[in-house]
């Protein structure tokens, strides 16, 4: 199952429900496009963003940022064959001989 971009995370749980995106944003020094592009996931949470996001509205930045790179990492292994297309194993690395053993 695919996981969740963080933007609906922080749209359902994390933003109060009776606050606008304007408000939040001003709240949270960005521009009302910036958040809204991140709630509506054409954005990634930054660094920064996750830290202003759990000053303000609590959270942890930690969490948000694993939940980044979680979504980064299916979004990129859905294109493994494109991303490692002409790329060679470096068949002496100590890795690779536990794999071709597996």
């Amino acid at each position: 199952m695919a996981p969740s971009h963080p933007g609906s995370i922080i749209q359902n749980w994390i933003l109060p429900e009776d606050m606008t995106i304007t408000e939040s944003a001003k709240l949270l020094g960005v521009s009302r496009q910036s958040l809204d592009a991140l709630v509506n996931e054409r954005r990634s949470v930054t660094p920064e963003m996750a830290l202003k996001l759990e000053a303000v509205f609590g959270g942890t930045a930690r969490l948000l940022l694993a939940l980044q790179k979680r979504y980064d990492l299916y979004r990129a292994e859905q294109n493994i064959a494109e991303i490692t297309k002409g790329l060679k194993p470096y068949k002496t690395h100590p890795s690779h001989a536990q794999t071709q053993a597996a």
